[in-house]
């Protein structure tokens, strides 16, 4: 009997510090996600400021007919960053939104390169001194972007680990903790 007794207090004592263990996990995940999250909507709100500013009347900017493809496929990148972040910002460890949101920053990138390349063919051979701020800004936010991309995969990463290891996986199942992506 009292063997019995001391088995189940000493599994339940297990299964609640592993059960912590994984909610810690996934709240460390939780709040990196929330670091690049800011990261990734600066870099929307940068966009936001580039589309205003390419619109003033003075002539600044971009010239329109060189760009013209590249500006379009950059703001159509924008708004699929941005839709995809929100629904990652509503799952940050679902496989499909974390897997579409990498999609997205990928097409992102490539939308910029490709707008640097539209306009420095159109001012032969280099990127005009208008896109010379948005360009350090980018930059800058690249930077800080990096580091925050770095630290949520890290913490998916031992989230994954912690999900994965026998028996705490047994407890993962049970609550319904699945294993997350990284970007």
């Amino acid at each position: 009997m009292w063997t019995y007794s001391i088995v189940l207090a000493l599994l339940l004592f297990w299964a609640v510090g592993a059960y912590n263990r994984l909610i810690r996990l996934r709240s460390a995940v939780l709040q990196a996600f929330g670091a690049l999250d800011a990261q990734l909507v600066r870099w929307v709100a940068l966009l936001a400021e580039y589309e205003a500013a390419r619109r003033l009347p003075d002539g600044e900017g971009v010239p329109r007919s060189a760009a013209d493809d590249a500006h379009a496929a950059l703001v159509a990148a924008a708004t699929q960053l941005s839709a995809s972040l929100a629904v990652a910002r509503a799952r940050p460890l679902d496989e499909g939104a974390v897997a579409a949101l990498a999609t997205a920053d990928e097409v992102l990138e490539t939308a910029w390169q490709a707008l640097l390349r539209a306009a420095a063919q159109a001012s032969e051979g280099v990127a005009p001194p208008a896109l010379a701020p948005w360009i350090h800004q980018r930059e800058q936010l690249a930077l800080h972007t990096g580091e925050a991309r770095r630290q949520y995969n890290v913490a998916v990463q031992h989230y994954n680990q912690g999900v994965g290891q026998f028996p705490a996986s047994l407890l993962a199942w049970l609550f319904g903790m699945k294993k997350g992506r990284s970007l």
